[in-house]
């Protein structure tokens, strides 16, 4: 792994050095390097798809998985399926995403399929970043899909973030949630230019006592076009809540179609949108504290997506 795609990895994987616990780290397409624990299991696929299944072991606590992928090959498609099996009681952080360094002409693109089947009573945080660079003239492409399976009072905080350089992408995300399982999802996007991305979530709350959470924050500069469709379904006793908030500048779009979808008595749902620019006043104030009209609204940019 040369430079580049070291610190490719830094961006999307929050590591500084090899991190601790289990980890399977693909570069172009390939296995690059990969390291199991007493508890959790990393294999390569037998079915003849390219991906992984990671197996967490009942009642491992406190302990992480890193999966990132790297793409620095101009050209290289590469798609993967992974497979997640966590165990009951578990509570583990995996750490995923995909950055691209396309110093060519052609298309370079990575489509992840993840699918959790999370164990009764077990927690995962999930984190996702997606990021983009390079000084060739070709798009980079990230098209995630994710599923997510929770059994009876299991949970999920899902961090989905895209960072920058990504001139398209499609999410697709669905979660079903058993009974008293539990599903938040914090989306955080930002594009740029004649970049565009589309993010379309589905959270069925099916059993009794479930909750879903989505809050998505995006700011679309340039010429950009983002289209936001998330939904939450109640199919029993529940509670769900949908929130977008996004900030628009320059020629950019957004369309944003929050949806609930009540199919129970005692389904509590709810939803908001807001698209909006930056407040006049706000730049004022921080140009008196001696910041640049620019640097005054980074500012007010990084505070929004934090």
């Amino acid at each position: 792994m040369d430079k580049t795609e070291w610190k490719i990895l830094k961006e999307i994987a929050e590591l500084e050095k090899t991190p601790q616990g289990a980890y399977n780290f693909r570069v172009n397409g390939a296995l690059d390097d990969r390291k199991v624990t007493a508890n959790i299991d990393i294999r390569s696929k037998e079915d003849g798809k390219p991906g992984i299944d990671i197996i967490v072991k009942p009642g491992t606590k406190k302990e992480s998985v890193h999966i990132p992928v790297v793409l620095s090959m101009s050209g290289l498609t590469d798609v993967v399926y992974n497979d997640f099996y966590i165990g009951e009681g578990a509570d583990v952080d995996i750490v995923a995403g995909c950055g691209i360094h396309n110093t060519g002409c052609e298309t370079s693109q990575h489509d992840g399929i993840h699918v959790f089947h999370i164990g009764k009573n077990a927690k995962v945080r999930y984190v996702e970043r997606h990021y983009g660079e390079g000084p060739g003239t070709g798009e980079n492409i990230l098209n995630p899909r994710t599923e997510v399976y929770l059994e009876e009072g299991a949970s999920i905080t899902m961090e989905m973030t895209q960072i920058k350089g990504v001139d398209s992408t499609i999410r697709d995300t669905v979660v079903e949630v058993g009974p008293g399982g539990e599903c938040v999802i914090n989306e955080k996007l930002l594009t740029d230019g004649k970049q565009r991305a589309e993010s379309n979530m589905e959270i069925i709350l099916k059993g009794d006592d479930a909750t879903g959470r989505v809050v998505s924050r995006s700011v679309a500069k340039g010429d950009s076009i983002q289209v936001f469709r998330p939904c939450v379904t109640g199919q029993a006793k529940c509670f769900g809540h949908v929130q977008c908030d996004s900030i628009i500048m320059d020629e950019a779009k957004i369309k944003s179609i929050p949806a609930i979808d009540a199919q129970d008595l005692d389904a509590q749902l709810i939803h908001e949108a807001a698209i909006g620019r930056i407040a006049g006043d706000q730049i004022l104030k921080l140009m008196t504290l001696g910041l640049t009209e620019e640097e005054a609204e980074e500012k007010i940019l990084e505070g929004f997506l934090n």
